[in-house]
């Protein structure tokens, strides 16, 4: 049985992109009976840009949420906080021993925030090191990442194999990464990619009248009712083919391209999907979001079944180091 690690950012409320994209593929994953799954939200690593206590808590407690509302069983995942297992911190400076500086000096990612953030400090330079031991710290032998991270999983399995080789033994499992060129891109309300740090995202966990709100302000452009209509360069067409049957899809481009129908129908179709989509989504989020200790309780519940693999590896690194 492969040991399959995925890490979640905690940033806060998950909106459609995020649980189309990495949400749903991700418990679909977990799911098969050949994983052994382990999922973690990275609250640590939220800390390089977000300072504010109330903000980290409340975002830990409305990404969890978001996941147990989409159906995450933590009776066959190891789903925890990174927080709650503070054995990835020592790791994370015995490993920081094994990376040469000019790794982390020439990543990628350290290089794109650098030149946008005006906070830029040490725990962002050494957040590949943070993630590596967030990987190397529970045996994983698959991890799935998108291109945009294949460069930090390198880095892990360059500093795995630098212990390793220092030490003569296989202290740490070198994982393997399962890239996947398929991610799904779900645009948001004015046609670029669904991202918070556009403010163009559906939020499907919101009242039904602010999600309405923000499916009526999807961009379209400034034909009439009565006139022919593209549904190939319509956001909103491209949003209801990701949910919609082939029968309603095929009938909703087929109006577009008959006339009489206007972009409100378009839309109003949309959120009629959307809320009979993810109704028992919507309803357990806000369970979990009136009941905040059962997310806390079922977050104990994979950090204590996380934390005997965590000891484990770290007692193997320390004997391997001359601790």
């Amino acid at each position: 049985m492969a040991r399959i690690l995925t890490g979640i950012q905690s940033s806060g409320r998950q909106h459609l992109g995020n649980i189309l994209g990495a949400i749903l593929p991700a418990i679909e994953l977990a799911n098969e009976p050949s994983n052994d799954a382990y999922l973690f939200i990275a609250d640590l690593h939220s800390l390089t840009t977000v300072k504010d206590a109330t903000a980290r808590r409340e975002n830990l407690l409305t990404t969890a949420a978001a996941w147990l509302a989409c159906g995450l069983d933590v009776n066959k995942v190891v789903f925890y906080a990174q927080s709650d297992l503070p054995e990835c911190t020592e790791l994370t400076w015995h490993l920081n021993c094994f990376t040469p500086f000019p790794m982390l000096a020439n990543a990628h990612s350290f290089k794109d925030k650098a030149a946008k953030l005006a906070d830029v400090n040490a725990g962002l330079f050494d957040y590949p090191v943070l993630m590596a031991s967030d990987i190397l710290l529970y045996d994983a032998d698959i991890v799935p990442v998108g291109k945009d991270q294949k460069q930090h999983l390198e880095m892990t399995r360059d500093i795995a194999k630098a212990l390793n080789h220092q030490t003569g033994q296989p202290v740490l499992v070198v994982p393997e990464p399962r890239i996947d060129s398929s991610v799904m891109t779900i645009p948001g309300i004015d046609g670029k990619k669904m991202s918070k740090s556009y403010g163009n995202v559906i939020d499907i966990f919101l009242p039904e009248k602010q999600l309405k709100n923000q499916v009526m302000s999807i961009n379209t452009d400034s034909k009439t009712l009565d006139e022919v209509k593209d549904p190939d360069s319509c956001t909103v067409v491209q949003l209801y083919a990701l949910l919609a049957t082939a029968d309603d899809l095929a009938e909703m481009q087929a109006n577009y391209r008959s006339g009489g129908y206007g972009y409100g129908h378009a839309k109003k179709a949309l959120l009629d999907l959307l809320l009979s989509r993810f109704a028992d989504e919507r309803k357990r989020f806000d369970h979990f979001m009136a009941n905040p200790e059962a997310v806390h309780a079922a977050l104990k519940v994979g950090a204590d079944r996380a934390r005997p693999v965590a000891k484990a590896t770290l007692a193997r690194v320390r004997e391997a180091l001359g601790y």
